[in-house]
């Protein structure tokens, strides 16, 4: 009978895992056993309490049913490097406020279980283990929430007080309870990511990270289920319509989101560039300001690819974008024009002189770039550290024949080819006296290419 089961443990991806990974998860997952067994015999768990459980089961049995479609489009379109969010905690929170900690523990692995055979009943995109530590992080939050709310609430498990001054202070206790889940839940998370991946960035773990605001709503429409539950139960079917027109803005949103992102280097896709470019050079035209436009090519790119291999190259590609959106400001935005070539338009910029500052800095920070290549990612299975150049061509709009995005476009990159075949690693602005545009700060090698 336990073969099965230890079977399907033996199963798990955690096994092939970095030692440090499988000692973090695990550790994790202990620390939710002994925290679910120490907060469970808190509180006596009554009949009604179980009624109660069983209204907020059938509520996220409902919920979870509905929105199963859209959970599994968007687990395909999420991030992998960001802390996943999604809309169980809505009634795991309700049963933290208003049920003993047996029952509130019990309502975490209720709703996992249920949303990991429901949501994805045949091939699951989601590693068993990756769900168990989920689950644990969320159960270790919980009881954190737990600790809060009956230390701090006049009387726990209830809703706050009707009263004042007391009620103010029972609403910032349920604050800060949730706010604690909330941030052992992502805290431990985005850990365990850290760990899985040291090289990663650490503001790539930050990516999109306004999407945690849907865990705010979660739990705050779990304070209110929670009320309604108490006064008047038949009022949650409105809360289970408003959390499924909830899940179905932000798969919109995820959508647009896919569809705008070059998945590659995260940069826009050349589609929703064109789109905001087009819309920067008609406010232009309506306000009388100028439009920069900067068009980078890594310089010796090819070279990269043919010596290392093209995952290589692709390693190299995408720490360029990162340190070019690093470099620009929040209204500028850029692109992968293709291949080894980025671009940037840039609004309000003064004249020539300050495009070329910009495409300074630019070059000048990617010149500092050393890219660490792991072993797995170079066809000769070594670890390389590969410095990186760019040459970059920029345009100004409007100017002498550039009325339109495409003239611009143009503009620019004959400023590029002029910047290659003056030996790389340097700046060039169409129709800007060349006698000022600085000059590489290293030797030059003649040539235009790649």
């Amino acid at each position: 009978m336990l073969a099965r089961p230890r079977n399907w443990v033996a199963g798990w991806g955690l096994w092939k895992a970095p030692a440090a990974v499988r000692r973090y998860v695990l550790a994790v997952s202990a620390l939710a056993l002994v925290t679910s067994v120490a907060t469970a015999f808190l509180v006596p768990v009554s009949r009604r309490d179980l009624l109660w459980f069983g209204v907020l089961a059938i509520c996220a049995v409902v919920s979870i049913e509905m929105t199963r479609q859209i959970e599994r489009r968007r687990e395909y379109l999420k991030h992998e490097s960001i802390a996943y969010v999604d809309t169980k905690g809505l009634w795991s929170f309700a049963a933290v406020l208003i049920l003993p900690p047996l029952l509130a523990t019990a309502m975490v692995v209720f709703t996992y279980l249920l949303a990991w055979w429901r949501v994805w009943p045949s091939q699951r995109p989601i590693r068993a283990h990756r769900w168990v530590f989920a689950c644990a992080t969320v159960l270790i939050g919980t009881h954190g929430a737990v600790a809060v709310l009956a230390l701090g609430m006049h009387s726990y498990p209830g809703l706050p007080d009707a009263t004042l001054p007391a009620g103010l202070l029972d609403m910032g206790v349920v604050v800060l309870a949730g706010a604690l889940r909330w941030a052992l839940n992502c805290g431990l998370v985005m850990a365990a990511i850290a760990l899985s991946d040291p090289a990663r960035p650490v503001r790539d773990l930050f990516a999109n990270f306004s999407q945690q605001w849907l865990e705010a709503g979660a739990m705050a429409l779990g304070l209110i289920a929670a009320t309604v539950l108490l006064t008047q139960p038949l009022v949650l079917a409105a809360i289970v319509l408003a959390l499924v027109v909830m899940h179905r803005g932000v798969l919109l949103h995820q959508y647009q989101h896919a569809s705008r992102v070059d998945a590659k280097t995260g940069l826009t896709t050349v589609k929703w560039w064109r789109t905001v470019a087009e819309q920067a050079l008609d406010r232009a035209r309506r306000t009388g300001d100028n439009v920069g436009l900067l068009i980078l090519d890594i310089d010796h790119f090819k070279a990269v690819n043919d010596t290392y291999g093209h995952l290589a190259g692709d390693k190299v590609l995408e720490a360029v974008a990162r340190e070019l959106a690093g470099e620009i400001r929040a209204d500028d935005t850029c692109c992968r024009w293709g291949g080894e070539e980025l671009t940037v338009v840039i609004p309000d910029v003064r004249d020539g002189g300050n495009l070329l500052e910009i495409a300074e800095r630019v070059r000048r920070r990617i010149k500092n770039l050393v890219v660490d290549i792991e072993p797995a990612d170079t066809s000769h299975g070594e670890r390389e550290h590969i410095r990186v150049t760019v040459s970059i061509g920029g345009a100004l709009f409007p100017g002498d024949g550039i009325g339109t995005l495409d003239e611009l476009m143009m503009a620019a990159d004959t400023a590029v080819y002029g910047a290659k075949t003056g030996g790389r690693d340097q700046c060039r602005i169409a129709n800007y006296d060349a006698a000022t545009q600085q000059q590489p700060d290293t030797a030059r090698r003649s040539g235009a290419d790649s």
